[in-house]
């Protein structure tokens, strides 16, 4: 369930800022240190102050495999079928996800255009500033028609001349959802005899469902994460600040070679579903919520933890076990071919029948969200959501309890759907006791 991405511009993201910015290049001095507590927090150097399951984790880059050309351009050819099928002539695709999704390009949104146009047959057309032309050729693996323009020209322009050049002139222009207003008005402008429309049934269409090698970074991405927080955990101190346990989690992630964060928030302030921030020192017997996620060749994971250094009460052993029967409950309901809807239907009933009813009472938000590129895709598992499930859709299965001015509890793994049933890409936590099993 994390906030805005810090990775690219896309949809939804999880480094929490003000909390995480730069956590992954933290020194290591100083997340030593923090192990013993604020006050320490300069006094230990090197590697050798580390906690011990801190340097124990090993790097897992080599076992990221990068999505192929070929798969790439299986996408394009999946996007051009679509787009027949739903009366697209033509589509542009600005810097973000889905531009890396499409052709591998990792471009930064600016005020300066830089992006794909696409028709229905033949390859892609690249238009960027002309400065930028030797960049763009780095990273093209294929169709390496670049049309560069110049700080004193119109970039809408030249996106309508490509258009008009494939003979589209006059059809229906589909525009990726997350293109800048000013930039799909003026492309809009520039092409004032078409019909501009979302490209959301090709994006979507297309990245909904995950392929073989989508579905392997997520896992390793996911599975990285895991044992991250879990090296994490085992090194927790009280009187530890939010602050210097996610610069712990940063540096967890530098030695594992996969660059992630996570939020934390301790105590009351874990009743909120995002946290809050404002200072917090990690007590004894008081609930801990991690969380984030790393990313493989781009592919997010996305988990959540909630977690206690020494012994926690029964009021938290009661909440974390309902949080994990409603979880369990969301898997057995995920099947394809069932409404998305019923899975937070699923969840919601255990809590509910439990006590923490009704409704959006204490289960404040929706089930769970798309996951791939972005941590936050399409579709979501929400009350009211008649989308049936597909084999290949992926989803943040994340049930929570929280409880005003006390505490709450949150367990997230991510559910990818199979031609039979579901599964999840990690363990879940088995207790607030042995949170990792």
């Amino acid at each position: 369930m994390s906030t805005n991405d810090s990775f690219n511009s896309g949809r939804r993201g999880f480094l929490r800022a003000g909390t995480l910015a730069g956590v992954a290049a933290l020194p290591a001095a100083m997340i030593g240190s923090a192990c013993a507590g604020p006050a320490a927090e300069t006094a230990a150097t090197g590697d050798d102050a580390l906690p011990e399951s801190i340097r124990a984790l090993e790097s897992v880059a080599h076992r990221v495999v990068p999505i192929t050309v070929d798969e790439r351009r299986e996408r394009l050819a999946r996007a051009q079928q679509l787009m027949e099928a739903s009366g697209i002539d033509a589509m542009f695709i600005g810097a973000g996800s889905s531009l890396v999704y499409f052709t591998g390009i990792r471009w930064g949104n600016s005020e300066r255009l830089t992006g794909m146009v696409l028709t229905r047959s033949g390859d892609p057309v690249y238009v960027t500033p002309e400065f930028e032309r030797e960049r763009t050729l780095e990273q093209i693996t294929f169709g390496h028609d670049v049309r560069g323009w110049h700080e004193d020209e119109d970039p809408y322009r030249l996106v309508a001349q490509v258009v008009r050049e494939r003979g589209v002139g006059t059809g229906t222009l589909a525009m990726e959802e997350m293109v800048p207003f000013f930039r799909s008005k003026g492309i809009a402008d520039a092409l004032p005899q078409m019909k501009v429309v979302d490209a959301w049934p090709v994006t979507a269409g297309c990245r909904r469902i995950k392929s073989a090698a989508e579905i392997a970074l997520m896992r390793l991405a996911n599975e990285n994460t895991l044992k991250v927080y879990e090296a994490v955990w085992r090194a927790l101190k009280p009187g530890m600040s939010e602050k210097s346990i996610s610069g712990l989690i940063g540096t967890a992630y530098a030695r594992t070679g996969l660059q992630g964060g996570a939020s934390v928030n301790v105590g009351k302030y874990t009743a909120s579903p995002h946290g809050s921030l404002a200072p917090q020192t990690l007590v004894e017997g008081t609930p801990i919520i991690f969380d984030g996620g790393c990313r493989a060749d781009g592919y997010t994971s996305d988990i959540t933890r909630t977690v206690v250094v020494g012994e926690p009460n029964d009021s938290i052993r009661k909440v974390f076990d309902i949080v994990l029967e409603a979880q369990n409950a969301a898997l057995a309901a995920a099947r394809p071919g069932v409404a998305m809807g019923a899975l937070d239907a699923a969840a919601r009933k255990v809590i509910s029948d439990a006590g923490y009813g009704p409704d959006y009472r204490y289960f404040t938000h929706r089930l769970g969200h798309g996951i791939g590129l972005d941590m936050h895709e399409w579709d979501y598992l929400v009350r009211g959501n008649q989308h049936l499930l597909e084999p290949g859709m992926t989803f943040s299965n994340e049930p929570g309890i929280y409880i005003e001015g006390q505490f709450g509890v949150r367990l997230e793994d991510i559910l990818y759907v199979t031609e039979d049933g579901a599964g999840l890409m990690t363990p879940q936590s088995p207790s607030i006791d042995q949170p990792f099993g």
